[in-house]
C-alpha cells in the first residue's frame, strides 16, 4: 500500500468527485461460486454477504468504500460458448442479478440509468450501479434484443468478446468481416439512436476504425490500454487513440497485467502459441484457465505493477489528451491484478501516484469520472 500526501489527497478528491470504473465482472464471479452445485446464480449470490470482506473477490462493499468507488459499470458478461437463445437468456439473468444486488444492498448501491441518476446516487453516499453488456453475441444478431437491453438499463455494449460475432471482428480471433459488416454498422447506428454507448474494447483495430467512422456519438473503450506501451492485441493502437479524440470518446485504461506489462504481454503471447500448438483455444476463458494451471509451472508469470498502469495513463494523456481517458479496472474478471492495485480498495494508490507525478487535481477528476460522465450525458441527450 502506497502512503504519503498523494494518496491522502486522492482520498479527499474521491470524496468530492465520483470515481467511475468502466468494467467490473463481479456479477459473473458470483455465478462461478455456484459452479457444480446446480444452483442458479440468484440462489448462489444470496448466500454471499457483500458487506463482509471476501479475500477471494476483488470486489465487496468493504473494499468499494475503502477505494472511494463512486460509480461502477457492472459487466453483464456471458462467455462466448453461449450462443443464440442461450446467450440472450444468460445476459438477461446477469442484468437481473445486478438489479437484485442493488435492491439487497440498497444502503450501499443504487441503480442508475442516466448520468444525472448516477450523480444523484453518488450524492446520496452510495455507489451508482450502471450496466454494460460485454460481447455482441449476447443480442443474437437481433436489434430487438439490443433495444430490450437498453430498456432494461444497459448503457453500453462491447461489440465483441474474444470471438468474432457474425457481424464484427474481435481482436483475438481470425478476421472475417474486415471490421464490421453492414449489419454491424447498423448495430452501431442503432446504439447511437437509442443512447447506448458503443464499447470498442475487445474488437480488432479494423473494427475500431469502422465503428469510429460509423458512430455519430462518442464511443468508449471500457477496459483497454495502449498498444504502444504493451504490444497486446487487446490494446488500442495510437492511430485509433488519435481518431478517438476527434470522436470525443474515452479510453478507459485497464489494469489487466497481460495488457499493461510488456513482460506479461510477452508471456501471454507465448501462452497463446503453446495453446494453439496443443489444439486449445486461448480465446476460450475456461480452456485458458485449465491450460495455464499446468503451463505456468514451467513458465512462471511475470508480475505487473501500478507503475506499469501509470505508463499507459501518461502515454494515453499525451496522445489522446486528458479529456479522453478514464479507468476500467476489470476487477473480478482476471485472476490477479498489478502490485498496488490488487482490488477495488486501491484506486487512491493510483490517483495518488498521478498527483505525486504532477498531474493536477482537475486532470485526475477528469480521469476518475468526469470524462466518461460527459460521454454518457451526450448519449442521454
Amino acid at each position: 500500500m502506497r502512503s504519503g500526501s498523494g494518496v491522502e489527497r486522492a482520498r479527499a478528491l474521491l470524496r468530492r468527485v465520483p470515481l467511475v470504473d468502466g468494467h467490473n465482472d463481479l456479477p459473473w464471479a458470483l455465478r462461478e461460486f455456484g459452479e457444480g452445485t446446480g444452483e442458479d446464480v440468484f440462489t448462489t449470490a444470496a448466500k454471499i454477504d457483500l458487506t463482509d470482506r471476501h479475500p477471494s473477490l476483488h470486489t465487496d462493499i468493504v473494499k468499494m468504500r475503502e477505494g472511494g468507488l463512486g460509480m461502477q459499470f457492472w459487466s453483464v458478461w456471458i462467455p462466448g460458448r453461449l450462443a443464440g437463445d442461450g446467450a440472450v437468456t444468460a445476459v438477461l439473468e446477469q442484468v437481473e442479478l445486478v438489479h437484485e444486488l442493488a435492491g439487497r444492498y440498497s444502503d450501499h448501491l443504487g441503480i442508475a440509468t442516466t448520468a444525472a441518476e448516477a450523480e444523484k446516487v453518488f450524492a446520496s453516499g452510495r455507489v451508482a450501479s450502471l450496466l454494460g453488456a460485454e460481447g455482441g453475441h449476447s443480442i443474437n444478431s437481433s436489434l430487438g434484443v439490443l433495444r430490450a437491453l437498453r430498456r432494461l438499463g444497459v448503457r453500453y455494449m462491447t461489440l465483441t468478446h474474444n470471438d468474432n460475432t457474425p457481424w464484427a471482428d474481435s481482436a483475438t480471433d481470425q478476421p472475417e468481416h474486415g471490421g464490421l459488416t453492414e449489419f454491424g454498422r447498423e448495430v452501431v447506428r442503432e446504439m447511437n439512436r437509442i443512447g447506448m454507448l458503443v464499447d470498442l474494447s475487445h474488437v480488432a483495430p479494423s473494427t475500431m476504425h469502422a465503428a469510429l467512422d460509423t458512430s455519430v456519438k462518442p464511443v468508449i473503450f471500457s477496459h483497454s490500454s495502449c498498444r504502444h506501451v504493451a504490444d497486446h492485441p487487446r490494446n488500442i493502437p495510437d492511430d485509433v487513440l488519435v481518431k478517438l479524440a476527434a470522436n470525443g470518446g474515452v479510453a478507459m485504461i485497464t489494469f489487466v497485467p497481460d495488457f499493461v506489462s510488456p513482460r506479461v504481454a510477452e508471456w501471454d503471447a507465448a501462452l497463446r502459441d503453446a495453446m494453439t500448438a496443443a489444439g486449445a483455444s486461448h480465446a476460450d476463458m475456461d480452456e485458458r484457465k485449465k491450460f495455464t494451471e499446468e503451463w505456468v509451472v514451467d513458465h512462471p508469470k511475470p508480475v505487473a505493477t501500478l507503475d506499469d498502469v501509470v505508463l499507459h495513463l501518461d502515454h494515453a494523456r499525451e496522445v489522446v489528451g486528458v479529456d479522453h481517458i478514464g479507468l476500467g479496472g476489470d476487477y473480478d474478471g482476471v485472476q490477479a491484478l498489478p502490485q498496488g492495485l490488487e482490488d477495488v480498495s486501491t484506486y487512491p494508490n493510483l490517483i495518488g501516484a498521478l498527483l505525486d507525478r504532477g498531474w493536477s487535481e482537475d486532470d485526475c477528476a477528469k480521469l476518475a469520472g468526469a470524462n466518461v460522465l460527459r460521454v454518457l450525458r451526450d448519449a442521454d441527450n
